[in-house]
C-alpha cells in the first residue's frame, strides 16, 4: 500500500505545484495518472519515488518512508537511470546488487527483444534505445512496486502494444503499477484505476469498472474534470466573432 497526506511539492523557480490531501494506492491495483502537460502527474509520480524533497506531509510504502522501499520500487523514465559509461551487461550486473529478485534470465531476454547490442556502451545509444533498456531493467527487477512515467513516450502503435503485452504478462499478481500517460485510449483496458490530476490536484479518482457501468469513458471524464469544451475551436472560424 502506498499513502500520501497532505503532501505539498514545489521546484524552486518553477510553476509545477503539488498537493494531495489524501491519496491511498493498494496493493495489486493498476493505476493509471492521467493529466495534461504540466498537470502535475510526473511530479505526483516523482514524490512518490522520493525524488527532491516534499515540501509538506508525508509519503509511506507499506508503512514505512520510501527511502527504506528502494529495494521494493523500480522506475521506468525517459530520463533513464542508467550509467551511460556502463554496458548493458555491466548495468545489469550492477543491477543485481541492489535488487535482490532482480531475474537476469528475464532481463537478457528483454535485451534481445528489443535488439540492444549488449556490449555496446549505454551513452550511445538512441533516446529510444535508451527507454526500452528502462523498460528491460524495469521489468527484470521484480519489484513490488512499479513506476512508469510516461512509458510510450516516442514508441510506435506497435511498439506499444509490445510493450503493453510485456507488462501484463510479466505480473504475477501482487505487483503494485502506476502509469503516467496520454495515451488514454491504450490504457484503458489495462488499468484498474484512474486518477487525473489537473493545475497540481487530484481532481478525480475512479475505479473503470465503476466508470463503465455509468457509460463513460476516461476521455469523458477527463473532459468534465479540465472543462474541456470540445466546439470552442469553432470561435477561430465563426467570422462574427469580434475582432480585437
Amino acid at each position: 500500500m502506498i499513502e500520501l497526506k497532505y503532501v505539498e511539492k514545489r521546484y524552486p523557480g518553477s510553476s509545477e505545484y503539488l498537493y494531495v490531501d489524501s491519496l491511498t494506492i493498494n496493493k495489486g491495483e493498476i493505476v493509471g495518472i492521467l493529466g495534461g502537460n504540466g498537470s502535475g502527474k510526473t511530479t505526483l509520480l516523482k514524490a512518490i519515488m522520493g525524488i527532491g524533497e516534499i515540501q509538506n506531509g508525508t509519503i509511506t510504502v507499506e508503512g514505512r518512508p520510501v527511502t527504506e522501499q528502494y529495494d521494493n520500487i523500480a522506475l521506468i523514465t525517459e530520463e533513464g537511470s542508467f550509467l551511460p559509461d556502463l554496458t548493458p551487461v555491466q548495468y545489469a550486473e550492477f543491477l543485481a546488487g541492489f535488487f535482490p529478485r532482480f531475474n537476469r534470465k528475464h532481463y537478457d531476454k528483454l535485451i534481445s527483444f528489443y535488439e540492444l547490442e549488449p556490449q555496446q556502451k549505454i551513452k550511445t545509444f538512441s533516446k529510444g534505445q535508451k527507454l526500452k533498456l528502462e523498460i528491460c531493467a524495469g521489468f527484470a527487477k521484480e519489484a513490488k512496486y512499479m513506476l512508469m512515467d510516461e512509458p510510450f513516450q516516442g514508441k510506435d502503435m506497435f511498439t506499444r502494444k509490445d510493450f503493453l503485452k510485456l507488462m501484463v504478462s510479466n505480473l504475477k499478481g501482487d505487483e503494485t503499477i502506476l502509469l503516467t500517460t496520454h495515451l488514454i485510449e491504450e490504457i484503458e483496458h489495462v488499468i484498474d484505476r484512474a486518477i487525473i490530476v489537473h493545475k497540481g490536484r487530484i481532481k478525480a479518482d475512479f475505479y473503470i469498472d465503476e466508470m463503465r457501468e455509468q457509460g463513460k469513458s476516461i476521455s469523458d471524464v477527463m473532459s468534465e474534470v479540465i472543462g474541456y469544451k470540445e466546439n470552442k475551436y469553432k470561435e477561430v472560424l465563426d467570422d462574427s466573432f469580434p475582432e480585437k
